[in-house]
């Protein structure tokens, strides 16, 4: 029941967000009393906690499947970008947002599990990336991971880019075709005209 409440919660919370999304919604939705809700999680703290870090584990697993299977990091990024918008229901709810404004104890916790994970995901893929060609031999991969963590994180920043001017798709495009730009080789350009090209056209058919 634990994992059905949890489950349950996440598909609401990813839709609605975390502030919307009562205990007693979730009891509703799923046909049972709230008190049940309460014997596996003392409050709704603690249901967000173990959304959040079951959601993150997800979200792992999934990309760790994508970059097993990935032709090129170039590609692997992308592949990634899709994903994760579509798990996350395209952030339409700004969980990103709800989670650092209503609870920021979690909110920094996965911060740190999420930079643990991306710097050395990142690291590995951008290496892949020099030794096959495709990113310049020159560019400092420990620096290039934090940078790329940073601007993934800044692109959700309301303030800076409002929700009624940026939609999450548009920025999380056009922040990786920045990145990338930046430290492709030719070989890694024509990779990136490829895969921006094919984009354009998935787009075009949405």
């Amino acid at each position: 029941m634990k994992a059905k409440i949890t489950r349950q919660a996440a598909e609401m919370f990813l839709n609605f967000g975390f502030k919307s999304i009562t205990m007693d919604d979730i009891a509703q939705e799923m046909g049972i009393s709230k008190k049940t809700i309460y014997v596996h999680f003392k409050n709704k703290t603690k249901l967000v906690e173990a959304v959040t870090f079951e959601v993150f584990e997800t979200v792992c697993s999934g990309i760790d499947c994508i970059c097993n299977a990935s032709q090129n990091p170039i590609e692997e990024l992308f592949e990634i970008k899709m994903f994760v918008m579509n798990y996350l229901k395209n952030e339409k709810s700004s969980p990103h947002f709800q989670l650092k404004k209503y609870y920021p104890k979690i909110y920094e916790s996965l911060q740190k599990k999420q930079f643990e994970k991306m710097h050395e995901s990142v690291k590995a893929s951008i290496t892949r990336g020099v030794e096959t060609e495709l990113f310049r031999q020159s560019i400092d991969v420990d620096f290039i991971s934090r940078i790329y963590f940073i601007g993934m994180n800044g692109i959700k920043d309301h303030f800076i880019f409002p929700e009624e001017k940026y939609n999450m798709k548009y920025l999380m495009e056009s922040y990786l075709e920045y990145h990338l730009r930046a430290i492709v080789t030719k070989k890694g350009l024509q990779v990136l005209d490829k895969v921006l090209s094919t984009q354009i056209q998935v787009n075009n058919q949405s």
